[in-house]
């Protein structure tokens, strides 16, 4: 009796998981960090921080929700890019790029997933920052010390989400571009301070300060009724210091060997 032997099974390639899995790996990476968890912990204790200098140190009509909001952004917008840049720069300092691009060859999807995550975290931190003035606005008129507006415009909110989200895919571009995290977190605080140095003392460098001074420009995302001249200040600001190190850290990204 001849046995005869089946044709052997073809092994077909496994499915390449989902944008919204490598999101959901990546935000667990931010947090898995003693760095990233420990910036979204000064950044949680510091949001709700500024409410009493805010009730026991302005006059009481100017507390207002939508100032205490504004307030409750400021240590968003200081720490949140070092979380962008330590989000990409993890992969080489931890070596863990080797993991990394292994299960997802395709590392456009990979930086993909690493900004929607830094994206996901503006919007939580916007979010506790609108309960967190609620709140305060609460507290101090239970304590007598605030009667400022309980209205928060919906266009502020919007806006600090999208200032909070341009902050952190700038960060996440210095690190992609630069792939150190020390360098990569001077450079990022230090090239725009230069600049602004710059423009005030060079008189031929004062107007062009004025469209790619960031401190400047997405200021006025912080104030309703932006106007057409402020936002053209803010798309050549973000052209400049979010575009293209985001163009050069992808093209390196995308060549670096992995080691």
């Amino acid at each position: 009796m001849t046995a005869t032997m089946a044709p052997a099974a073809v092994l077909a390639d496994p499915p390449r998981p989902s944008l919204g899995r490598l999101t959901v790996v990546e935000l667990r990476k931010m947090t898995d960090t003693r760095s990233g968890r420990w910036i979204l912990i000064v950044i949680a204790l510091f949001t709700p921080a500024l409410m009493p200098v805010i009730i026991f140190s302005m006059p009481a009509e100017d507390q207002t929700v939508r100032e205490m909001f504004v307030a409750s952004q400021a240590a968003v917008s200081i720490l949140l890019p070092v979380l962008g840049i330590l989000s990409v720069t993890a992969e080489w300092s931890q070596r863990t790029a080797l993991t990394t691009f292994a299960l997802v060859p395709g590392r456009e999807r990979v930086a993909a997933a690493k900004l929607l995550g830094g994206v996901i975290l503006a919007a939580s931190f916007v979010a506790i920052g609108v309960v967190t003035a609620v709140t305060a606005r609460g507290v101090g008129g239970l304590l007598g010390r605030s009667e400022g507006s309980w209205s928060l415009p919906p266009a502020l909110v919007g806006q600090a989400l999208l200032y909070s989200t341009i902050l952190v895919v700038i960060g996440a571009a210095f690190g992609m571009a630069l792939m150190q995290p020390a360098l990569a977190i001077v450079l990022y605080f230090l090239l725009p301070t230069l600049w602004a140095m710059l423009g005030e003392m060079v008189e031929k460098l004062k107007k062009p300060a004025g469209w790619l001074d960031t401190d400047k420009t997405l200021a006025a995302l912080n104030e309703t009724g932006v106007t057409a001249g402020e936002w053209a200040r803010v798309g050549t600001s973000v052209a400049v210091w979010m575009l293209v190190p985001l163009v050069i850290g992808l093209v390196r990204l995308s060549r670096r060997e992995v080691r």
